[in-house]
Formats: structure tokens, sequence, C-alpha cells
């Protein structure tokens, strides 16, 4: 029997920081397979959402599931089945790129002959054998964020969540990222992916939520969103559901400041 359990389900969350509202009843669910792009502004909710469905944060209020689990009641066991690439992380820089690959393998009970199979597999897929016993404070910003996808993936998660993952990234190994998440999704993992690139979301991705200002206003495929906008592309369709169709005007007043 083929299992439905939705690998998340949100249900009228809401979130504030003391005082400050971040996120109004945010209800969505996330099939098991889908790759789902997260989208909104800077200070929409993005990683405020996706730190609630890591266990990291707890809701405010609402109901919120990860792969048949109760969210904050269960957050140990639901960050078994995770694997997540936040915006901005801070690395044990005195240890090298393998020792942390084991380390998080380790953490996450990942059998030993299996974990140094697969850190071997990475660390040459990503380029990165050369440097396997250099210190991590050695890394350039694109071979951290190697080593952070590295780690999210090692133990095998059922759910993947990724925070602006192509930062940093050089356009060889930013292919190589997007083929390995449309591989993943192919064999039943299901990725939520926050990005500000829409270009790469909207080839990578089978579904679309739009965030703003902690609501949210679109869920639907790509395409299903630009007919409901009357736009071509994925970024005008954003344009128009955010308000920010016309180019800002400060555009406008740096180039005549500049000229």
């Amino acid at each position: 029997m083929v299992d439905s359990t939705p690998a998340v389900e949100l249900e009228q969350v809401d979130f504030s920081y003391g005082a400050t509202p971040v996120l109004h009843a945010i209800s969505f669910t996330l099939a098991k397979g889908e790759i789902v792009g997260l989208l909104g502004r800077n200070g929409a909710g993005k990683s405020t959402t996706l730190k609630i469905i890591a266990g990291i944060q707890p809701p405010g209020a609402g109901t919120v599931r990860v792969v048949g689990l109760p969210l904050p009641e269960r957050s140990f066991d639901v960050k078994q089945h995770i694997g997540y690439v936040p915006e901005t992380a801070a690395l044990f820089e005195t240890l090298t790129g393998e020792e942390f690959l084991e380390l998080s393998g380790r953490l996450h009970d990942v059998q030993e002959e299996i974990l140094q199979e697969r850190i071997t597999t990475f660390l040459e897929t990503f380029g990165l054998s050369p440097e396997r016993s250099s210190r991590l404070d050695t890394y350039s910003k694109g071979m951290r964020q190697k080593i952070l996808i590295a780690a999210a993936l090692l133990h095998d998660p059922e759910l993947i969540l990724l925070d602006e993952p192509l930062t940093g990234l050089d356009v060889h190994a930013a292919i190589l990222i997007k083929d390995l998440i449309a591989a993943l999704a192919a064999r039943g993992k299901t990725i939520l992916y926050s990005s500000h690139v829409l270009d790469v979301v909207e080839k990578v991705c089978h579904r679309v939520l739009v965030i703003h200002n902690g609501r949210l206003l679109a869920n639907g495929p790509v395409e299903a969103l630009t007919q409901q906008t009357g736009q071509d592309t994925l970024e005008s369709a954003f344009r128009v559901l955010t308000g920010t169709i016309a180019t800002d005007p400060g555009v406008e007043r740096i180039v005549e400041k500049l000229g």
C-alpha cells in the first residue's frame, strides 16, 4: 500500500518575534517527491517558515506535521528525516572538510562504512577531494556551501530544506546542484527550495509558494501563476503578486546620481 502521508503539513501557522508578527495563518502541504519553490521578498517569512518545518523554531500557533510527526512535540525525531541547508551557517572552522562531514553523519547515526563511502563520493563529485584534509577556515565561500549541502544529504533524508542553496557556487557547481535536486525528487525526496533566483525556481520546481508580508499569496504550478497574473515569466508574475510591477524608482535616482 502506498503511503499517502504528506511530507509537510502546515495549518493556520502564526509566528511572531516578540511583538512583531512574522507569519499569519500560513497553510500548505508538500507531497512526497515534490520540488516546491518558496518565494518572497527579504523579511517575508521564508526563512522562519523553513526553521519551523525543521523543528528549530516552534510555531506561535497552528499545526505543523513533518512526515506525519507533530511539531514541536516530536522535533528530535523529525530532525532525523530532514536535511537542512540554512542561508547562513556557522561551521566548526578548526575541523577539516572531511571531519565536519564525519561529525554530521555520525550525529545522524549513519553506519560508518556507508558514511565513509558517501563522504568520498560527495567530495569527489563536488571537486573537494584535494581539500578534504584542509581546515574549513581555508575554504572559499563556494567550497563551504558545498560542504553544507553534503552534510545535509549524508543521512539520505526524506525532506530537504534549502535556503538559497546556490549562494557562492560557480556556474558548474550550480548546474550540478540543480541536477542533483531533480534526481533526488525522482527518488521520492521532497524538496522545499527558498530562493531569490526566480529563473532557477521556474526551471526546477513543480510548484511555487509566494509569501508576502507573512501571508501566503499564491500556491500553484508556475504555469498557473503566470496565467493567473497574465504574465509570461515567473519573475513578472511575482512582481504582480507582490505589487512591484514597475521598476523601483530608486533605480532611476541612482542612475541619475551616477550620470
